[in-house]
C-alpha cells in the first residue's frame, strides 16, 4: 500500500460571496487572525505527512505564490529590527513544504481543477483539501485521520461530519452502511440533493484520499449541475468500479466559504488565544449588555 505523499489543494474560484473584498485579493488570503486560510489547510497537509502540494490557482490569485515564497526585503528588515520571532514565522511559511502552482485557465467546476493536477499526481493515490473547510483539531489533524484509515484499508476515502437536514442540498451526501466507529462502506454518493431525498445527513466536508485512477474517469466525465465537471460524479463511478470508504472527521468545522462561517472562525481561534481570549470575551459581554434590553 502506497504512501499518501502529495495533496491538491484548489484555490481557483472568484470568491463572489466575498465581493467587494475579494475583487483582487484572492478569498483563500482572507486572514482568520493572523494567518491567511489557506495556510491552515497547507499546514493540515504537512502535519498529515504531506510532502508535496499543488494548489491550484487563477486569474488574479498571484498572492498566494507571494505569501509562499521567500520575502528577502521583509526578511532582512525584520533581522536587522531584532524581531527575530517574526523573522522565524515568515522563513517558516517559505520553507515548510514543496508547493507548487498551476493555473486552471477556464472556471469549469472541481472535477475539472482536479483533472489539471493530473501530471503532477501521477500514478499515486492522492489527498484533495478544499480551502472552504478548516476543520479544527489540534490533537490530530483531519487529514491525519483520513491516511491513517487509508494505510489500514487502501480504498479512496472521503471526509464526512453530519449536517443539519435542512442543509443537505449544500453539500455530496454519502449512501452507505456503517462498517466501523466512524468507518462507512460506500453505495453511492449524491451531489446536493433536496432533503426528502437524502439518503444521510452525512455531508462530504472537503478532505478526500482518491486512488489516481479517478482520472481517467474526470476526462470522460461530462458538465452537470451548473455546466461543471462535478468530481462528486467521477467518485460515483470510481465507487461503483472499486469501492469506497467515508470517514466521519473529529474536530470543529467551519466553513469559511460564506460570511457567518468566516467571522464564527475567526470568533472560534480568537477565544482560543491566550493573547485574545479575555479580550475578546470582555467585549462581546459589553456589546451583548448594550444591545440586549434587560426585562422590567
Amino acid at each position: 500500500m502506497r504512501t499518501i505523499r502529495k495533496a491538491i489543494i484548489p484555490a481557483a474560484g472568484f470568491g463572489t460571496r466575498f465581493l467587494p473584498a475579494t475583487k483582487a485579493q484572492p478569498k483563500e488570503m482572507l486572514p482568520l487572525i493572523n494567518k491567511p486560510s489557506i495556510q491552515y489547510i497547507v499546514e493540515e497537509a504537512i502535519a498529515s505527512g504531506i510532502e508535496d502540494i499543488l494548489i491550484i490557482t487563477g486569474r488574479n490569485k498571484r498572492a498566494i505564490e507571494d505569501h509562499f515564497d521567500h520575502n528577502v526585503e521583509l526578511e532582512n528588515f525584520l533581522k536587522k529590527q531584532g524581531k527575530l520571532d517574526e523573522y522565524s514565522e515568515v522563513l517558516k511559511i517559505a520553507t515548510m513544504a514543496d508547493i507548487h502552482f498551476i493555473r486552471q485557465k477556464e472556471q469549469l467546476g472541481l472535477g475539472h481543477a482536479v483533472l489539471c493536477a493530473r501530471c503532477f499526481v501521477g500514478d499515486e493515490p492522492f489527498a484533495v483539501l478544499l480551502g472552504d473547510d478548516i476543520i479544527d483539531n489540534p490533537s490530530k489533524p483531519a487529514l491525519l485521520q483520513m491516511v491513517e484509515q487509508y494505510r489500514q484499508y487502501g480504498k479512496t476515502v472521503v471526509g464526512v461530519q453530519p449536517v443539519p437536514t435542512a442543509e443537505v442540498s449544500k453539500y455530496g451526501i454519502i449512501s452507505g452502511r456503517q462498517i466501523g466507529e466512524a468507518l462507512y462502506e460506500l453505495d453511492d454518493l449524491i451531489e446536493k440533493p433536496a432533503p426528502e431525498e437524502a439518503p444521510t445527513n452525512l455531508a462530504i466536508v472537503g478532505r478526500y484520499i482518491i486512488h489516481p485512477e479517478i482520472f481517467a474517469i474526470l476526462a470522460e466525465t461530462k458538465p452537470g449541475r451548473g455546466g461543471e465537471i462535478q468530481l462528486t460524479d467521477a467518485l460515483r463511478e470510481l465507487c461503483t468500479k472499486q469501492g469506497m470508504q467515508a470517514l466521519a472527521l473529529q474536530g470543529e468545522r467551519h466553513d469559511i466559504g460564506d460570511k457567518w462561517g468566516y467571522i464564527k472562525a475567526i470568533l472560534s481561534f480568537a477565544l482560543r488565544s491566550d493573547e485574545l481570549r479575555d479580550k475578546l470575551t470582555a467585549f462581546l459581554r459589553e456589546q451583548l449588555q448594550e444591545r440586549i434590553p434587560v426585562a422590567p
